[in-house]
């Protein structure tokens, strides 16, 4: 499916905002992807594509962005949903994961009873910068007692080195690397 035009074709939808939300970061914008039928399309068939025969389960998205893919490629793989939030927005009872930002720490939730033991996860976002986030969920699921089938992220930006922080028995799946 990572055919060379698929990728140039949503390389080139990708908006790189200067100064977003704070100066000196270049904010990745997939809106113009989500408001195009055929990139939306194009987006989730390689995000899907390592994953299709691997009887998900599952799928988790993380806050925020991660809710708008992540929901249609649990529809696609037939699988349930589960939102990974910011501390504080989940109503039920939660279990909590705390990481390393740049300066400081935070944190994340997820229902107590979204992953039984023995659900096949697989995690996604839309961006894996530092991997922080990406990490605090994988140890979120695997608490539970989920098994991380894998991490699918649209976009990975490369000298963040995110990929890095995150365990290497994992498969890591990025569509476009930046």
């Amino acid at each position: 499916m990572n055919n060379v035009k698929t990728l140039e074709t949503l390389k080139q939808a990708v908006r790189t905002i200067p100064d977003f939300p704070e100066p000196g970061v270049l904010f990745k914008d997939i809106t113009p992807v989500l408001g195009h039928p055929e990139l939306l399309r194009l987006a989730i068939e390689a995000l899907l594509d390592p994953f299709q025969d691997q009887v998900i389960t599952k799928v988790v998205g993380i806050e925020s962005r991660g809710f708008i893919l992540g929901g249609m490629l649990a529809h696609h793989l037939d699988a349930g949903f589960v939102p990974v939030r910011k501390k504080g927005k989940l109503p039920y009872k939660t279990l909590s994961e705390s990481y390393q930002l740049e300066y400081g720490t935070d944190s994340i939730e997820m229902h107590v009873d979204a992953i039984e033991p023995g659900d096949r996860v697989l995690i996604h976002d839309d961006v894996i910068a530092t991997g922080g986030t990406a990490e605090a969920t994988i140890r979120l699921v695997e608490r539970a007692g989920g098994q991380v089938v894998g991490c699918a992220f649209l976009i990975e930006l490369m000298a963040l080195k995110g990929r890095r922080r995150l365990p290497d028995h994992i498969p890591i799946h990025a569509v476009l690397q930046l």
